[in-house]
Protein backbone atom coordinates (compact mmCIF):
# COMPACT_ATOMS: atom_id res chain seq x y z
CA UNK A 1 0.00 0.00 0.00
CA UNK A 2 1.20 3.52 -0.79
CA UNK A 3 2.54 5.85 1.86
CA UNK A 4 -0.28 8.10 3.11
CA UNK A 5 0.85 11.72 2.83
CA UNK A 6 -2.60 13.01 3.89
CA UNK A 7 -2.02 12.25 7.58
CA UNK A 8 -1.46 15.04 10.12
CA UNK A 9 2.19 14.16 10.76
CA UNK A 10 2.66 17.04 13.22
CA UNK A 11 0.17 15.45 15.62
CA UNK A 12 0.71 11.70 15.29
CA UNK A 13 3.06 9.63 17.44
CA UNK A 14 3.55 6.51 15.32
CA UNK A 15 4.94 4.60 18.29
CA UNK A 16 1.52 4.99 19.89
CA UNK A 17 -0.40 4.53 16.63
CA UNK A 18 1.59 2.09 14.46
CA UNK A 19 -1.62 1.11 12.65
CA UNK A 20 -1.46 4.46 10.78
CA UNK A 21 1.99 3.72 9.35
CA UNK A 22 2.38 2.51 5.77
CA UNK A 23 5.71 1.25 4.47
CA UNK A 24 5.31 2.87 1.06
CA UNK A 25 8.09 2.67 -1.50
CA UNK A 26 11.75 3.29 -0.84
CA UNK A 27 12.33 6.24 1.46
CA UNK A 28 8.78 7.64 1.44
CA UNK A 29 7.97 9.51 4.65
CA UNK A 30 11.47 9.23 6.08
CA UNK A 31 11.42 12.86 7.26
CA UNK A 32 7.82 12.83 8.49
CA UNK A 33 7.24 9.92 10.85
CA UNK A 34 7.73 10.83 14.51
CA UNK A 35 9.17 10.11 17.00
CA UNK A 36 11.51 8.09 14.80
CA UNK A 37 12.63 10.97 12.62
CA UNK A 38 13.80 12.87 15.70
CA UNK A 39 15.52 9.78 17.11
CA UNK A 40 17.39 8.80 13.94
CA UNK A 41 18.02 12.02 11.98
CA UNK A 42 20.62 13.48 14.41
CA UNK A 43 22.83 10.46 13.65
CA UNK A 44 22.43 10.52 9.85
CA UNK A 45 25.62 11.74 8.12
CA UNK A 46 27.37 10.60 4.95
CA UNK A 47 29.89 13.26 3.90
CA UNK A 48 33.08 11.26 4.54
CA UNK A 49 33.61 7.49 4.91
CA UNK A 50 34.61 7.76 8.58
CA UNK A 51 31.44 9.75 9.32
CA UNK A 52 29.32 7.39 7.19
CA UNK A 53 30.71 4.39 9.11
CA UNK A 54 29.83 5.93 12.48
CA UNK A 55 26.42 7.05 11.24
CA UNK A 56 25.43 3.77 9.62
CA UNK A 57 26.60 1.83 12.68
CA UNK A 58 24.56 4.02 15.05
CA UNK A 59 21.46 3.74 12.84
CA UNK A 60 21.95 -0.03 12.66
CA UNK A 61 22.16 -0.11 16.48
CA UNK A 62 18.87 1.81 16.61
CA UNK A 63 17.40 -0.77 14.21
CA UNK A 64 18.48 -3.54 16.60
CA UNK A 65 17.02 -1.64 19.56
CA UNK A 66 13.68 -1.28 17.74
CA UNK A 67 13.87 -4.95 16.83
CA UNK A 68 14.39 -5.92 20.48
CA UNK A 69 11.29 -3.85 21.32
CA UNK A 70 9.37 -5.49 18.44
CA UNK A 71 8.81 -2.00 17.03
CA UNK A 72 8.36 -2.56 13.31
CA UNK A 73 7.80 1.11 12.47
CA UNK A 74 11.11 2.01 14.11
CA UNK A 75 12.86 -0.81 12.27
CA UNK A 76 11.44 0.34 8.95
CA UNK A 77 12.36 3.96 9.60
CA UNK A 78 15.96 2.92 10.41
CA UNK A 79 15.94 0.98 7.12
CA UNK A 80 14.78 4.10 5.28
CA UNK A 81 17.55 6.23 6.80
CA UNK A 82 20.17 3.65 5.81
CA UNK A 83 18.73 3.55 2.30
CA UNK A 84 18.73 7.35 2.15
CA UNK A 85 22.37 7.40 3.29
CA UNK A 86 23.20 5.22 0.32
CA UNK A 87 21.13 7.15 -2.23
CA UNK A 88 22.34 10.58 -1.11
CA UNK A 89 25.98 9.53 -1.05
CA UNK A 90 25.56 8.08 -4.57
CA UNK A 91 24.05 11.36 -5.77
CA UNK A 92 27.09 13.23 -4.44
CA UNK A 93 29.35 10.61 -6.00
CA UNK A 94 27.89 11.35 -9.42
CA UNK A 95 27.27 15.11 -9.19
CA UNK A 96 29.35 17.76 -7.44
CA UNK A 97 27.17 19.43 -4.83
CA UNK A 98 24.62 16.61 -5.16
CA UNK A 99 22.63 18.37 -7.87
CA UNK A 100 22.01 16.64 -11.17
CA UNK A 101 20.80 19.79 -12.95
CA UNK A 102 22.31 23.27 -13.08
CA UNK A 103 20.40 26.53 -12.70
CA UNK A 104 19.91 26.54 -16.46
CA UNK A 105 17.99 23.27 -16.21
CA UNK A 106 20.63 21.32 -18.10
CA UNK A 107 22.07 18.12 -16.70
CA UNK A 108 25.49 18.59 -15.15
CA UNK A 109 28.45 16.51 -16.23
CA UNK A 110 28.68 13.28 -14.31
CA UNK A 111 31.68 12.75 -12.09
CA UNK A 112 33.00 9.93 -9.94
CA UNK A 113 33.96 10.99 -6.43
CA UNK A 114 35.62 7.90 -4.90
CA UNK A 115 35.29 9.27 -1.34
CA UNK A 116 31.51 9.64 -1.67
CA UNK A 117 31.34 6.26 -3.40
CA UNK A 118 33.01 4.70 -0.35
CA UNK A 119 30.45 6.40 1.92
CA UNK A 120 27.67 4.97 -0.25
CA UNK A 121 29.09 1.46 -0.03
CA UNK A 122 29.29 1.72 3.77
CA UNK A 123 25.59 2.58 3.96
CA UNK A 124 24.79 -0.13 1.40
CA UNK A 125 26.30 -2.81 3.66
CA UNK A 126 24.07 -1.87 6.60
CA UNK A 127 21.02 -1.29 4.40
CA UNK A 128 21.44 -4.80 2.98
CA UNK A 129 21.73 -6.32 6.48
CA UNK A 130 18.51 -4.62 7.53
CA UNK A 131 16.40 -5.27 4.44
CA UNK A 132 17.34 -8.98 4.49
CA UNK A 133 16.85 -9.44 8.24
CA UNK A 134 14.42 -12.35 8.69
CA UNK A 135 12.68 -10.82 11.70
CA UNK A 136 12.29 -7.50 9.87
CA UNK A 137 10.80 -9.26 6.84
CA UNK A 138 8.37 -11.26 8.99
CA UNK A 139 7.27 -8.16 10.90
CA UNK A 140 6.90 -6.21 7.65
CA UNK A 141 4.67 -8.89 6.18
CA UNK A 142 2.58 -9.04 9.35
CA UNK A 143 2.25 -5.24 9.51
CA UNK A 144 1.20 -5.00 5.85
CA UNK A 145 -1.32 -7.83 6.19
CA UNK A 146 -2.84 -6.26 9.28
CA UNK A 147 -2.80 -2.56 8.32
CA UNK A 148 -2.19 -2.38 4.59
Amino acid sequence: MAFDYTLDFDNIDFREKPELYRVGRGEQGVLLVEPYKSEILPHWRFKMPEIAAQSSEKIYELFLDYKAEEDFVGMDMARKFLQMGYTRARRYTNYKGGRKYGQDGKEKERQNDPVKAESASIFMEKWKLVREDKDYLAMKKKHQEKYG
